[in-house]
């Protein structure tokens, strides 16, 4: 084994040895039930009261800035469409119904929406504007955010960045290698440890969102004519929410086989 793997392989043993496995959610109708390592020392409220303030500060600046939109017909109604799915998120995590959650729509031509540790929602007109949405897909782009900050995606990615730069000190002190030669390890194993979780994570976002949209009386179906539509607007420059969101024809399908799992909950919902 050379040193670089040797780094990769030493960067997943202390992760797991700093962290621990926990169960972020239940696994619901659509049955995510991946087992998630956290660095022990990284707290959920430690990271949600850092997102928060960062959060904090990022709306300040939006409001100084007059894109902070409160008042408009948009804006209750992305309010209006994200309290039903917040309403549901206590399905899948039942501490989410004590989280301070927020929810604001800025001004601006960006195709991003968000929602961060702990609940904090953020959604750009852009959206709504160049796509056209139905309540319906801004349901199923909400509820995939929302499912992001159920699953603590964020702490997991936080916390395998605490392994890979605990592996490379580490290495550093056991090897005697270079910076180079570290830089190289780092790449290795953030691609062998963070690339296939991040779409794993996606995959789990769609699942749950599906269902907490549906749960919330939001058909199911809307989940592909957004993606549909994402795909369309990502040809030529594709749009910032593409970036971290990539449509795709497995993607789509997986969500096709998810959402007869599902409507029997949105029937349920419309009733």
């Amino acid at each position: 084994m050379n040193k670089t793997l040797i780094v990769s392989a030493l960067s997943a043993g202390l992760l797991l040895a700093g962290c621990q496995s926990v169960n972020t959610t239940s696994g619901g109708a659509v049955g995510v039930e991946r087992k998630q390592y956290m660095f022990s020392m990284l707290s959920t409220a430690e990271v949600n009261q850092m997102y928060a303030q960062s959060y904090q500060k990022s709306m300040g600046e939006a409001k100084a800035q007059g894109v902070l939109d409160k008042t408009s017909s948009d804006a209750k109604r992305v309010q209006a469409i994200s309290s039903r799915l917040i309403a549901q998120a206590p399905v899948f995590r039942p501490d989410s119904a004590q989280w301070n959650w927020e929810v604001n729509l800025i001004k601006s031509d960006e195709l991003n929406a968000s929602c961060g540790p702990g609940g904090k929602i953020i959604f750009y007109t852009g959206l709504i504007e160049k796509l056209k949405l139905n309540d319906d897909e801004i349901a199923a782009i909400i509820g995939h955010e929302i499912a992001h900050a159920l699953r603590e995606h964020g702490r997991e990615a936080m916390s395998k960045a605490y392994g890979i730069e605990m592996a490379k000190q580490g290495a550093g002190a056991i090897f005697g290698l270079g910076q180079d030669s570290l830089a190289l390890a780092d790449t290795v194993a953030n691609y062998g440890m963070t690339l296939p979780n991040s779409r794993g994570n996606e995959n789990e976002a769609d699942l749950i969102g599906l269902e907490l949209a549906a749960r919330a009386g939001y058909d199911p179906n809307a989940a592909i004519t957004l993606w549909n539509k994402m795909a369309k607007a990502s040809e030529g420059a594709p749009p910032e929410f593409m970036s971290t969101h990539p449509a795709s024809s497995s993607r789509i399908a997986s969500l096709q086989a998810a959402i007869p799992k599902v409507m029997p909950l949105y029937q349920q919902a419309k009733k």
